[in-house]
């Protein structure tokens, strides 16, 4: 199983994630969507694609543009559509049985590394 937690509260859950870049993407039905508010942020990766982003709020407590994902990514990335990826302070705990599965894809791009507009 693989969660991703910020303030105390399990916001995805799932036994299988993407691996890409070092970075656990979570099915989109894995999220609990009521802490997840859409966000103007996008980014873009030369392989992936243009990135759109998701805010986090628990507990009255905002962690902006905290997530991203691919809704029409680049064929490369094909196997992450939709499936959200995390950063700024969220952690993703891997806990033993959980299938990470490593697309082998090269080219980093995470949100720091990438162009970012508005």
């Amino acid at each position: 199983m693989a969660r991703a937690v910020w303030n105390g509260q399990v916001i995805a859950e799932s036994d299988v994630t993407e691996v890409v870049d070092g970075n656990h993407y979570f099915p989109p039905a894995s999220l609990k969507r009521e802490f997840f508010k859409p966000s103007a942020m996008t980014s873009v990766c030369g392989w992936k694609g243009t990135a759109e982003y998701l805010s986090i709020e628990v507990d009255g407590k905002v962690n902006v543009d905290a997530a991203w994902y691919y809704a029409t990514p680049k064929e490369k990335a094909a196997n992450i559509k939709d499936h959200v990826a995390f950063w700024k302070g969220v952690t993703v705990e891997a806990t033993a049985g959980q299938i990470a599965k490593d697309s082998g894809a090269s080219g980093v791009c995470s949100p720091d590394s990438s162009s970012q507009g508005d």
